[in-house]
């Protein structure tokens, strides 16, 4: 394989995190089944490698994001005792920085979603260009739960694509949205049944790799030009945020509670 500076082939392995390149398309695959593929402050860190080399590799023509096993990504893997070393705030960091590298990137990205996508996924998810998703998928933005908000753009990719009311309702209710109604809503491309799900992933991409590049790349960047104004604000907003409740007390009852499996006492204001 000819090596290409600062392309993919300079990435360095990085554990729970597959990266491919084979026949134009570059496949990035969270390879945590175990744990859902949570995220971990590495495996964000590889994807934002993954996607700013690929921006420079005239090799890759179309990028797939990806989980093993049974679902795309339950989110970060964090608890309270995460927090009192600061081990959050490098998860937010690398997450931003691969949100707006799929953004960034001049290539259009396909999330592949064949079962969850919970928290900072779905961030990742709705950054993509096009999302598929198996009808065994759902979405679910489940900050609040634990005491948090939503983050890695949520806020911003969420609305842009479904409205402010119905962004307020998943984010405040934390409700489970099935791939059927994320479809009428208008948060993802397309629902494939299971057991077709591969076949209709490999179709969409390889119309991808048989279009116009270029044309790909200007008409990605003048449609998040247009929808995407407050991204870049909005992560930091989220940081700021986040990082304040990731150390208040709601966050670590959350947490407990979560782990308990009891209803969680809130008493932050």
């Amino acid at each position: 394989m000819t090596t290409i500076d600062s392309g993919i082939d300079t990435l360095a392995p990085v554990e729970g995190l597959s990266v491919t390149l084979a026949d134009g398309v570059l496949s990035v695959t969270i390879d945590r089944p175990d744990s859902l593929n949570s995220l971990t402050t590495g495996v964000l860190a590889g994807i934002a490698d993954a996607m700013e080399g690929a921006a420079r590799d005239p090799r890759v023509r179309a990028v797939r994001l990806g989980g093993a096993g049974r679902g795309f990504s339950s989110g970060a893997g964090i608890s309270a005792e995460d927090a009192s070393d600061g081990v959050p705030t490098e998860i937010i960091v690398e997450a931003n920085r691969a949100i707006r590298a799929i953004a960034a990137l001049p290539r259009p990205v396909v999330a592949v979603v064949q079962g969850p996508a919970a928290g900072v996924g779905v961030s990742l998810a709705l950054a993509c260009d096009l999302v598929l998703a198996s009808d065994k998928a759902f979405f679910l933005l489940a900050f609040t739960k634990i005491g948090l908000m939503p983050d890695g753009g949520a806020s911003a990719l969420v609305a842009a694509a479904i409205g402010r009311i119905r962004a307020m309702r998943l984010a405040l209710l934390a409700e489970r949205l099935p791939a059927a109604e994320a479809l009428e809503w208008g948060l993802i491309s397309a629902v494939y049944p299971a057991e077709d799900f591969d076949a209709e992933v490999d179709k969409v991409l390889a119309g991808l790799l048989a279009g116009p590049a270029a044309a790909f790349a200007k008409t990605k960047h003048a449609i998040n030009a247009a929808t995407l104004t407050e991204l870049d604000a909005t992560l930091d907003r989220e940081y700021v945020g986040q990082s304040i409740l990731l150390n208040a007390h709601d966050f670590r009852e959350g947490t407990r509670a979560f782990q308990d499996r009891r209803t969680p006492k809130f008493t932050d204001f």
